[in-house]
This record gives C-alpha cells, sequence and structure tokens, in this order.
C-alpha cells in the first residue's frame, strides 16, 4: 500500500495563493501582508515565507525587502516570452513530426473538444494553456516541457484578457486544430509554420486587449508596467 503523505502548510499556501493570482482575485500589484496570509491560510509564518519564495522564482511575486506584492502586469516580459515560445515551440512541433505521436495527438484533440461554445472561460484558459504544454510534450524532449510550463504559467494572468473575445477564442482553436493536422500528416514545415503564427497572432490579440484595457486596469489599481 503506497503511503501518500498530506500535502504541507508550505504546499497548501502555495497552490491556494498560486490560484488566487492566476484567475486575478489577487490583483497584479496588490500588496500581500505576511499576517494576512498566515490568517487567510491558517498556516505560520515560515511555511508561507516558503511559499511567497516559491511564487517569486515564477515571476507571480515580487519582494522589496520585507514586503511583497503580486507580480504586475510586464508589458517586455510578455513581448520577450511570446519571441521565446516561436522559438521552443516551433522546433516542438518539428520534433513531434518526426515521431510516432498519434495517441498523443488523439489525446489533445479530445482536449480541445472538451471546450464547446458553452464552456466556462476558466476551461478556454486551463485547455488553451494546456494544449501548448501537450505540444511540447510531444517533441519528447523534457527541457521544451518545463520551459513551456513555466512560459505558460508567467502568461497565464495576461492570458484572461486574449480570451474575453469570443471570435478570438475561435481563431486560437482553429489555429491549434490546424497545428494538430500538420503533425498528423508529418509536415514539418507546415507544422512548425502554423505554430509560430499561432503565437505571434496570440501576442498580437493580448497586446491589442491591454492597450485597450490598460486605462481600466490601471483605474481598477491594476499594476500594468510598459
Amino acid at each position: 500500500m503506497i503511503d501518500v503523505k498530506p500535502p504541507s502548510q508550505m504546499d497548501q499556501a502555495y497552490r491556494q495563493l498560486r490560484n488566487l493570482i492566476l484567475t486575478l482575485e489577487l490583483l497584479p500589484g496588490d500588496k500581500l501582508s505576511e499576517r494576512w496570509l498566515e490568517t487567510r491560510f491558517a498556516g505560520s509564518r515560515t511555511p508561507i515565507r516558503a511559499a511567497l519564495a516559491r511564487l517569486e522564482t515564477e515571476g507571480l511575486v515580487t519582494r522589496d525587502g520585507r514586503s511583497y506584492a503580486v507580480a504586475p502586469i510586464d508589458i517586455g516580459e510578455l513581448d520577450q516570452l511570446f519571441a521565446f515560445r516561436e522559438a521552443v515551440e516551433g522546433a516542438s512541433a518539428r520534433l513531434a513530426c518526426a515521431r510516432d505521436v498519434t495517441d498523443e495527438l488523439d489525446a489533445i484533440d479530445a482536449m480541445l473538444d472538451s471546450c464547446g461554445t458553452d464552456a466556462a472561460l476558466e476551461d478556454w484558459h486551463r485547455v488553451g494553456n494546456e494544449f501548448h504544454v501537450a505540444l511540447a510534450r510531444l517533441s519528447g524532449n523534457c527541457f521544451f516541457v518545463r520551459t513551456i510550463t513555466d512560459i505558460m504559467t508567467r502568461l497565464s494572468r495576461a492570458r484572461w484578457l486574449e480570451i474575453w473575445s469570443e471570435a478570438g477564442r475561435a481563431t486560437a482553436w482553429a489555429e491549434h486544430r490546424g497545428v494538430v493536422e500538420r503533425i498528423r500528416a508529418r509536415d514539418a514545415d507546415g507544422a512548425a509554420t502554423l505554430i509560430i503564427q499561432h503565437v505571434q497572432r496570440g501576442r498580437e490579440r493580448l497586446m491589442r486587449s491591454i492597450g485597450d484595457e490598460q486605462r481600466p486596469l490601471r483605474a481598477r489599481g491594476v499594476a500594468v508596467r510598459a
């Protein structure tokens, strides 16, 4: 019988606080008081600080001396992340075309099918992130998987702005399907071109959304850094 240990106080605080940040229940720029976190998560100071340190390494929390805050949305960082994605995801698509990944592609299709027209925004957001991690996994390169997982985490909050538009969601899903079809056909050039174009268009949609929403976001106290 496998002995499964319950999550530690640090793990619980980390997961709950991370979820609040990624779903924008805690807004970029919000101050994070250790005392408030201790009360909110019924934890002591040491595990709370460990959770904050872990979130800091993921780029979700910033620290200034003894003070913590939810990291701002950094437009410059977003630009760099999208450029990095083009290189890694293009290479992932090429490598996938050289491997037998039929079963994995079937699973990706099923995952995309799970988001129908009546799906909640949370599901669109989750599946959109998981698609790109699954694509990296098709490469067979664990470093690509780790990299894309980290990038999608760092993009997660900003991507909420991108998926508000129903037309944007439909376009993104059609582009996902196109990439899957090209990998099935073992068309390395076609698959790489489509995923790079998809990343570029995603960047354009996101930057347009941030541009449109920047003043209202700042009015709500959301920190956006150019």
